[in-house]
């Protein structure tokens, strides 16, 4: 199995996690160089340096025999966007791709932006939205911990569009995190979601063939999953 990690930050919590979860390659994208400076052409440069990882992908395949078949691919703020253009270059092949708090500024109408569409299973965690994050659902389905945008422990905006890091981490390796179904956006914003239905929030495994919007809440601290 491959995982494809596209985030500097997500790098310790990420890979340690997903190593300690199971026995997989670990693929890092260290586009630290692209990514520095002003932010349009890091917008920019998250195009291009996804455009070279699903090249960079699709060699690697050829060159080892291996396949699309067990990858995961995920990314955080710009990298998330950047995920969805790797699985977007592999023609939406990737079974399973995470965007973690998608970057918002410049993105909403962006036409590279992470969609569903990208991967063949798609999932979103907003832990920021509307401000360094996206508001809207993108994924095949989308998780709005404590209604997506104040994180409990968390002190400003900053720390809220990290936290899905550690959830997403800690989902790996002790799993939790059951999300409550939402009839539509507004109540996952709200908090207000008692739709029939839950579903887990991350994991290594993808969960094709659902879909939706739900709500899940958290601790302030690690553990983070109320189970």
């Amino acid at each position: 199995m491959a995982f494809v990690e596209i985030h500097p930050v997500v790098s310790g919590l990420g890979v340690m996690s997903y190593l300690t979860a199971q026995d997989v390659n670990v693929i890092m994208v260290d586009w630290s160089f692209g990514a520095a400076g002003e932010y349009l052409p890091a917008q920019t440069n998250t195009i291009r340096s996804g455009e070279h990882v699903a090249r960079y992908i699709n060699w690697l395949n050829a060159a080892s025999g291996a396949n699309l078949n067990n990858y995961h691919i995920i990314g955080h703020s710009l990298g998330a966007h950047q995920s969805g253009v790797v699985g977007r270059q592999l023609s939406g092949r990737v079974p399973y791709i995470t965007g973690l708090d998608p970057a918002l500024p410049g993105w909403v109408t962006h036409p590279q932006a992470f969609r569903s569409t990208d991967g063949i299973y798609t999932e979103v965690m907003h832990t920021d939205a509307g401000l360094y994050g996206i508001v809207n659902p993108a994924g095949d389905v989308d998780f709005y911990p404590n209604g997506g945008s104040w994180m409990p422990g968390c002190g400003d905006r900053n720390c809220n569009h990290h936290r899905c890091i550690f959830y997403m981490s800690e989902s790996l390796t002790r799993g939790g995190f059951t999300g409550r179904r939402c009839e539509n956006l507004n109540a996952a914003l709200n908090s207000n979601c008692n739709a029939a239905g839950t579903l887990r929030m991350g994991g290594p495994t993808a969960k094709t063939g659902n879909s939706g919007i739900f709500f899940v809440r958290t601790n302030a601290n690690s553990p983070y999953s109320q189970g």
